[in-house]
């Protein structure tokens, strides 16, 4: 027991600072998810049409700051909404927001997956409704031919 606490003062500041990440982040996510979710555009799930980047002819070097700047968040999501999983905190809706944010191949089809899992879309649409925004709509599931 005595080696436990002589751990625990060697290494104070580190535990410190990690309690006070988590804080952060755990602050931090209660206030980015509701803020992210109500963003989304109702029609994000049955538009094809995508955001076009209105910057990337005349500031290249600012768009590649931005789109590094928003994967790196996103990936800082992710890894605080797995975290979660195990900690207090909404862990789904904030690896939800994160995945939102990262560019990777698939993530529209991941997207709405994810969105499909009927608890996570009530409770999208009901912070959704608290603030005043419609619903997100989504396509009708696609048929699975028997044959």
């Amino acid at each position: 027991m005595n080696e436990f606490f002589a751990w625990l003062r060697e290494y104070h500041v580190l535990l410190s600072c990690l309690f006070g990440a988590s804080a952060l982040m755990f602050v931090g996510s209660l206030i980015a998810v509701p803020w992210l979710v109500v963003r989304i555009p109702s029609d994000y799930f049955v538009n094809r049409r995508r955001f076009l980047d209105r910057w990337q002819p005349r500031y290249p070097w600012l768009r590649i700051a931005l789109v590094t700047a928003k994967n790196i968040f996103g990936i800082i999501l992710i890894l605080a909404g797995v975290a979660m999983g195990f900690l207090p905190g909404p862990g789904l809706l904030t690896f939800i927001a994160g995945v939102t944010l990262v560019d990777f191949p698939g993530k529209f089809a991941f997207e709405s997956w994810l969105v499909r899992r009927r608890p996570l879309l009530s409770t999208i649409n009901r912070m959704r409704r608290r603030a005043g925004r419609t619903p997100l709509e989504l396509p009708p599931p696609a048929v699975k031919d028997s044959d």
